[in-house]
Order: structure tokens, then sequence, then C-alpha cells
């Protein structure tokens, strides 16, 4: 059986190989930050799984996290100078290859919906192939694997080394805000454990009137997104949210229909992913990829959206949950 751990490790790997090049680079001003910062990730990967087990403490990965906020949070990560090729012959190559550049990107999820449909639960020699409830992301590590292969043979490239100095140089671009969707994610996680969604339902029972029903729904949705916003992460807000209002107030007492209230509460978050830098994968990232001149230039863009999305994910809960 195939665990989801192995790909764990593999990712651990990968980010201490490319730590171990940040080290060595001397061009970059702050490679021993950058180095610590990957570094520790890596070994976050690794040791987690002990951890898991309940054969390692938890304490060392806490330390770990919070060194990497204070790498992160302190400028002690940059990057260095790399040669690449000019605009010039990236446009040439673009010309040459056409849409065959798409095909790597559209392996990725092809192989994974395919291990997390026709894979799963499929048995080989009296055992699973794939880990039980990790089907899809057995499926999106197979699928970067493969998708690797194709690009490394579509672009006529035999060494491995290539791709791994790319992806170490899109690291060291994207920084240390690549992660701090994960890290939201957790403390969305603490909040729910931390009974922060009740106390907040409490104080919202208190508050909305009874049997109002359509200002609840108004009041979900508008608070995802508000929490979104301010935690970066749908997922964050979620179990807050759905835990204070969404459960209580607009399943239980107005009998709403789950599937509808929890899915379109999970598209008003969105809603609030679309305005703020702390989803900084979704608007931050691309900026700085794109060298825009205005790193809040896609946030700008998407307020005007997310405004009229939140009002229609009102309506549509409104309208068939109830």
């Amino acid at each position: 059986m195939i665990k989801v751990e192995w790909f764990y490790w593999l990712i651990g790997l990968i980010f201490l190989i490319m730590a171990g090049q940040m080290l060595l680079d001397r061009t970059n001003p702050k490679r021993f930050g950058t180095a610590a910062f990957w570094g520790l990730l890596g070994i976050g990967f690794v040791y987690a799984t002990w951890v898991v087990r309940h054969q390692a403490p938890p304490e060392p990965l806490g330390v770990g996290v919070l060194l990497m906020a204070a790498l992160g949070g302190f400028g002690l990560t940059g990057r260095g100078e790399r040669k690449t090729t000019t605009t010039e012959e990236r446009a040439r190559s673009a010309r040459r290859f056409g849409n065959r550049l798409f095909i790597p990107a559209l392996t990725i999820p092809f192989v994974a919906v395919v291990c997390a449909t026709l894979l799963k639960g499929r048995s080989l020699g009296g055992g699973l192939i794939l880990e039980k409830s990790s089907e899809t992301i057995l499926g999106l590590g197979f699928g970067a694997i493969t998708a690797l292969a194709v690009g490394m043979f579509i672009l006529r490239e035999r060494r491995i080394v290539t791709p791994v100095n790319e992806g170490r140089s899109l690291l060291e671009a994207m920084g240390a805000v690549m992660v701090l969707p994960q890290m939201l994610a957790t403390l969305g996680a603490l909040f729910a454990v931390a009974g922060v969604g009740k106390a907040v339902g409490t104080i919202t029972q208190n508050v909305l009137p009874n049997g109002q029903v359509y200002i609840a729904v108004a009041v979900y949705c508008v608070g995802m997104a508000v929490f979104t916003f301010v935690m970066g992460n749908a997922f964050a807000a979620f179990p807050v949210m759905t835990a204070a209002i969404g459960w209580p107030v607009l399943i239980q007492q107005a009998h709403g229909d789950p599937a509808v209230v929890l899915a379109v509460g999970m598209l008003a978050g969105f809603c609030g992913t679309l305005t703020t830098p702390m989803a900084a994968n979704f608007n931050i990232v691309p900026a700085a990829l794109l060298e825009l001149k205005d790193q809040y230039g896609p946030i700008k863009a998407q307020v005007p959206t997310a405004i009229a999305l939140l009002a229609c994910n009102i309506v549509i809960m409104a309208v068939f949950a109830f």
C-alpha cells in the first residue's frame, strides 16, 4: 500500500535539498535566514510523521513554526541572483512549444482525479493500492511527479537539477508568504478547539432577533467573508462561523438544508479571500511573480466581483436552503 506520509517525506527532502542550495548561494545576502526557513519546513514534514504516531513530542514542531515566523516576519529571508533566459528567449520558446506547455499543468488534476475515483478502494495483492482516505492527496503527489516527467520530456530536459533549481528560484521569489495560508488554516483549527466559535455564537444568538432567518443568513455569509478577510483563509473561518451561526442557528433552529448552508457559506468565505492580502497565495504571490508595480493590484480588481458574489451567495442560501 502506498502511504501518504511517503510523499510528505519526499516534499521534506526537496525542501532540505533546496535549503542546502540556498545556504551555498553567496549572491543571496540573507542566505542563512533563507536556508533556515525552508530547512525548518522540510524537517517539519519528516518529523511530523512521528508526532502523528505519538512517537515524538510535538513541542519541537511548535518551536520550529515560531522560528519560521520570526525569520519571515523580521525580513531575514531573501533571494539570490540566478542566471536565466532573457525575455526574448522565453518568448521564442513559448512560440516554439505553443499550447504543449499547458500539458504538464493539466496532467496534475487528471492524475489526481484518476487516483481519487478509479483507484479509490482498489486492491492489489490483498491490500489497498492507496492509503484509505488519502487518495486525493496521493493523486496530487502522483500528478506532480507525472507532470514533472511530462514537462521534462516535452522540453527535452534530461537533468533533474534544472527543475530543482527552478523550484528553488520560485520559492525564493514567493518568500515566506507561501506558507501563510497553511499557518492561518491551522490557526482556524486552534480557534475551533479553543471554543471561539461557541463564544461568537452565544454573542450572536443574543443579538439576533428570534425567528429572523434571513438576517441570520446575511450575518453568517458576511461573517464568513469578514473572518476570511482577517484570517486569510476560508477554511480557517469556516469552523468558527459554522459553530457560531451556521450549525446552531441556520441548521438546528431554522431547519435549513445542511448541504446548501455549508456549501454556500464556504463560497461566501471565498469572497473574503478575493479582498485580503492575508490570502498571500491568491493575491500577493501572483503580483510578485508577475512583477506588478502595485502588489495590491489583484485585490483592487477583485473587490467589485467579491461584493457582487457575496450578495448572490446570501440570496442563494436564503432561497434554496429553507
